[in-house]
């Protein structure tokens, strides 16, 4: 019994060290998204799709370009939009453009077979969505 209850606390403490490295870098890319795109890009057409691989880039590694993620936890996509917010006239910069950047975070689980013993489901992986908008300022 004490193993299960070890195997549980190091496995909630890798999830939620993955999940909060995740949220962090999908906050940095959604504010970098936010400062790239032209501040008209609604008004002028356009679209975030090119900026992808630097998001993911972004996600996924840290400024010195090592991986911020264990080996088990994998970013399988991430995808940027942007949404015209709002009618015109409503805001200084009508519609407002809005970024959004959403990955896609799989998280393994080590201790898995371990919870197989104790009756637990064979559920391997955990996938989760973790999404951040910011209004775009332009460049």
């Amino acid at each position: 019994m004490m193993l299960l209850i070890f195997a549980v606390i190091v496995e909630g403490s890798r999830m939620m060290i993955a999940y909060q490295s995740a949220i962090g870098g999908v906050r940095d890319a959604t504010r970098y998204l936010a400062r790239v795109v032209p501040g008209n890009i609604c008004a002028a057409g356009g679209t975030v799709t090119g900026y992808a691989p630097k998001l993911a880039a972004i996600v996924g590694q840290s400024t010195t370009g090592s991986a911020v993620f264990a080996p088990s936890v994998t970013v399988t996509s991430v995808t940027p939009s942007l949404a015209c917010v709002g009618v015109a006239g409503a805001y200084r910069v009508s519609p407002a453009p809005v970024a959004t950047v959403s990955a896609v975070v799989e998280i393994a689980f080590p201790f898995r077979g371990l919870f197989t013993l104790f009756g637990a489901g064979p559920s391997a992986t955990l996938t989760t969505t973790v999404t951040d908008r910011a209004k775009v300022f332009g460049t």
